[in-house]
């Protein structure tokens, strides 16, 4: 995950604690978390990159819609981050 940016990083784990978001849903969560629009621009690029890498899986609700969902790479990845991070913040 070291090589994913701090935005790419808020995806996975915004994707990894919702059941199969579709883009829409993940655009309305990172918008409240970073308190302001998020374009299309910004957010469709850095979830293909996510889905490149193999840490999302990316799937079609209908002829309009994709969902995005955790792969247990990303689910690793996900673990690996918290136990790196744990190593500085725990006391």
């Amino acid at each position: 995950m070291n090589d994913l940016t701090g935005f790419q990083r808020d995806l996975l784990y915004v994707i990894a604690g919702a059941d199969k978001p579709s883009g829409q849903d993940i655009k309305s969560e990172i918008e409240r978390y970073y308190s302001s629009e998020i374009d299309h621009g910004r957010l469709y690029p850095n979830l293909d990159t996510l889905v490149n890498k193999g840490l999302v899986e990316k799937g079609e609700l209908d002829r309009r819609t994709n969902y995005y969902a955790i792969t247990e790479a990303g689910e690793q990845a996900i673990r690996e981050r918290q136990d790196w991070e744990r190593q500085y913040t725990d006391s």
